[in-house]
């Protein structure tokens, strides 16, 4: 890859073979259900739906919803992003709507399965966690091999814990939005212009490398031509290339011609970039602290799982029993103005990650511009009411996987523990 940005994180459960295999073969392989944070009380102005989708995005999903409804995707609640390449079941809502209209609603891999009113809005993070049902396919052992692996591999995972890292969902399809999201932090736009419109990867589709290549060579025309029309932040900022600059073939964009261009990207977008680098020190932190994700440190800041509350820690011995009940769990930094900072022998380990950055009061600015602000996040998570089973169908044998996870948690992290791949897909 020309980016060569994929990184190697260390397993916690390294001593205990894994199943190998992939995961989505099919749609029905990756089935995900919410898990909401409050019951609908049956009254109120707003509907609620809990919708089906298969093989589509949220934001289409709800997209597509809002055209049959007339009404603007904005005004429809969610509580969180669903993958696309699955079965998925979620509640979203609608204000000052009849519910017969949502009933009636005939839309290709969309069903409506429930309905229920109540007094606001679905907004993002009402939610408590998500329950997933993952069947494995092309195994590297037989079956029967196999459910014993992903049994001994779940029963360590429930008690020590899973490793809290960001999934590989959160870094794009090539791997650098955490690229594109430090570039904003340093303020450097020209970084960021070449990595959003330039730098062909093998990793891209045809389209793609073909659009990325003609900016490269100077071509911002015919480079906006090819980009496809779905791309409109690339062709924004291309825009701007071209007509403000009026730019020839093969003559660079000067500085601040590519800051204009910069400017034209969506501002959600961007704080998506910076979220992502703010994830990437995370996981370069809590690789630092594997395996020993459930172990209080000296200066640690814990985090009580019961309601989400941190603290620091001063006795590490006298909190052990904690942690190992799974009340507590050391945390790492989420980088920004409200980030604590641990002391002692957690601080150090942090120092050393977060040092080599050296990060400045204007980088923390950038960072709050886009209200990414900062705190902490637990390194570990733990799987409820985890299940393994196997079966075959007309697509072969499989290894079948339940669990539950809390919200922010990403299942991706739990099967490359079960498989020992991080190409899952």
């Amino acid at each position: 890859m020309v980016l060569d940005t994929v990184k190697t994180l260390p397993y916690l459960t390294g001593d205990l073979a894994g199943v190998g295999g992939r995961i989505k073969v099919r749609q029905e392989d990756f089935f995900v259900e919410e898990l909401p944070l409050y019951q609908p009380s049956g009254e109120g102005t707003h509907v609620y739906a809990l919708i089906e989708k298969r093989g589509i995005p949220t934001m289409d999903a709800l997209s597509r919803i809002g055209r049959a409804l007339g009404v603007s995707r904005r005004e429809i609640g969610f509580a969180g992003l669903k993958d696309a390449r699955a079965v998925t079941r979620q509640w979203i809502s609608v204000e000052h709507i009849e519910p017969k209209r949502l009933q009636k609603m005939e839309l290709e891999r969309i069903k409506v399965l429930g309905l229920a009113r109540h007094s606001n809005k679905i907004k993002l993070g009402h939610l408590a966690g998500n329950r997933f049902v993952v069947r494995v396919r092309d195994l590297n052992t037989s079956l029967k091999s196999a459910v014993g692996r992903a049994e001994a591999i779940m029963a360590v995972l429930a008690r020590r814990g899973v490793a809290n890292y960001f999934g590989p969902q959160r870094f794009g399809n090539r791997n650098d939005s955490h690229l594109l999201g430090e570039a904003i932090v340093r303020g450097d736009y020209e970084r960021f212009i070449e990595l959003l419109l330039g730098l062909p990867d093998e990793s891209d589709t045809s389209e793609i490398y073909v659009a990325r290549t003609l900016y490269e060579q100077g071509e911002y025309k015919k480079a906006y031509k090819a980009w496809p029309g779905n791309f409109l932040n690339q062709r924004q900022a291309l825009r701007v290339l071209v007509v403000k600059g009026k730019a020839a073939a093969g003559v660079p964009a000067d500085a601040q011609l590519k800051k204009r261009a910069y400017n034209r990207v969506d501002k959600y977008m961007k704080r998506f970039f910076v979220s992502a680098f703010q994830s990437d020190l995370f996981n370069e932190v809590l690789a630092a602290r594997m395996p020993r994700i459930d172990e209080m440190l000296p200066g640690d800041i814990a985090y009580k799982h019961a309601n989400g509350a941190c603290f620091q820690v001063t006795d590490a011995a006298a909190e052990q029993a904690r942690c190992q009940a799974f009340e507590i769990s050391p945390t790492g930094p989420l980088v920004g103005q409200r980030m604590i900072r641990p002391e002692g022998q957690a601080g150090e380990i942090e120092e050393r990650v977060l040092g080599r950055r050296q990060f400045q009061e204007s980088d923390f600015r950038q960072m709050v511009y886009y209200n990414v602000r900062g705190g902490r996040r637990p390194l570990r998570f733990q799987p409820r009411h985890g299940s393994v089973s196997s079966g075959t169908d007309e697509n072969g044998a499989y290894l079948q996987l339940a669990f539950e996870l809390d919200s922010g948690c990403y299942a991706t992290t739990l099967l490359r523990e079960i498989t020992k791949t991080d190409t899952l897909y």
